[in-house]
């Protein structure tokens, strides 16, 4: 998937259908000249409803149509007959989407499996042919009651990635090139921050035809959590990851407190992503002779909180390791 083609936040506009008239017809027919009101119902107008679809990865149906619209609900007829309902209309969106109210910015709800249905605008009920206000004392009631207009809804359509595991780390820290080497994902990859401005997914392949999806969050910086950068924009997509992968370049200046920089924005952004487990994987080690290796590993064993494991994307070391431990993780 091209980051061009990503695309995880549209503003829509909805529109429910009318429902239809009830009719007010009476009955007539040959040697009958009073047959009584026999006006039909007007038929329901046509919902519109979002629907969850697994194969679907990104929001990019709906960057170029923004308004969808129902059918309306057809009049009632004579002989009791209904009119037949409007049209549904169905916004399939990936796993993972919340719907917001444009106005409120509130959540009305999320889709998180695959076939899940909910209605966003309910179409308008039909109204009621005369012969359901037939009485004793109003034999032939000449009205009818109209249809019910249908609802009219301006939303938010919003994508958190679901992904079993996140890569967490500053810009620059090789995430895109993990990524790029562990599946088939092809990342824009550069020599300077930024490079990603939009989630990559990968699918992992484990032994015996097993796979993981891997997310490749866009760096996180000092900040992120206030706004800062594109703070909220990074940091949301995190929050539906299984296990979060923090990569960490051997060459930082202090790799403990980069991770207590990443996990501060974390927390100050939604603390239950603390709940989630968490692995630290020191990237480009290919760049450290056994010595310093020996050295920075005797240091690391003291300071840092959590497992971790030294690796080399472009020289393919501690791969293998890495996806036995993340699939571990994944299945415990």
């Amino acid at each position: 998937m091209t980051e061009g083609n990503f695309v995880d936040y549209v503003k829509l506009h909805v529109s429910s259908g009318n429902g239809g008239k009830g009719s007010a017809h009476l009955h007539r027919e040959k040697f009958i000249e009073k047959g009584g009101p026999d006006g039909g119902d007007g038929g329901r107008g046509g919902h519109v409803i979002i629907r969850g679809n697994s194969n679907l990865w990104t929001l990019y149906t709906y960057k170029f149509k923004r308004h969808f619209k129902a059918g309306h609900g057809e009049h009632g007829g004579k002989s009791r007959s209904t009119g037949a309902d409007g049209e549904d209309v169905y916004m399939d969106v990936p796993l993972g989407t919340l719907v917001r109210d444009r106005e409120t910015n509130d959540v009305i709800f999320e889709i998180t499996q695959d076939g899940e249905e909910k209605i966003i605008a309910k179409g308008g009920m039909g109204g009621r042919g005369n012969w359901h206000f037939k009485t004793s004392t109003n034999q032939t009631p000449r009205y009818a009651q109209p249809g019910i207009p249908g609802e009219e809804l301006d939303i938010i359509l919003e994508l958190k990635v679901l992904a079993d595991v996140g890569l967490v780390g500053f810009p620059n820290a090789g995430k895109s090139t993990l990524l790029s080497v562990v599946s088939a994902a092809k990342p824009k990859i550069a020599d300077y921050e930024f490079t990603t401005l939009k989630p990559n997914l990968g699918i992992v392949e484990y032994r015996d035809f097993k796979t993981f999806v891997m997310a490749d969050i866009p760096g996180i910086i000092e900040g992120a959590a206030e706004g800062k950068g594109l703070g909220h924009y990074f940091l949301r997509h995190i929050e539906r990851n299984s296990v979060l992968l923090f990569l960490i370049p051997a060459d930082a200046k202090d790799i403990r407190e980069q991770y207590d920089i990443l996990l501060d924005e974390l927390k100050r952004y939604n603390p239950e992503i603390l709940d989630k487990d968490r692995f630290i994987a020191i990237s480009k080690s290919d760049m450290l002779d056994n010595e310093l290796k020996a050295e920075l590993k005797a240091e690391l064993d003291k300071t840092l909180p959590v497992e971790y494991m030294f690796i080399s994307s472009v020289a393919q070391q501690g791969l293998t390791e890495l996806k036995d431990k993340l699939w571990k993780m994944l299945n415990e």
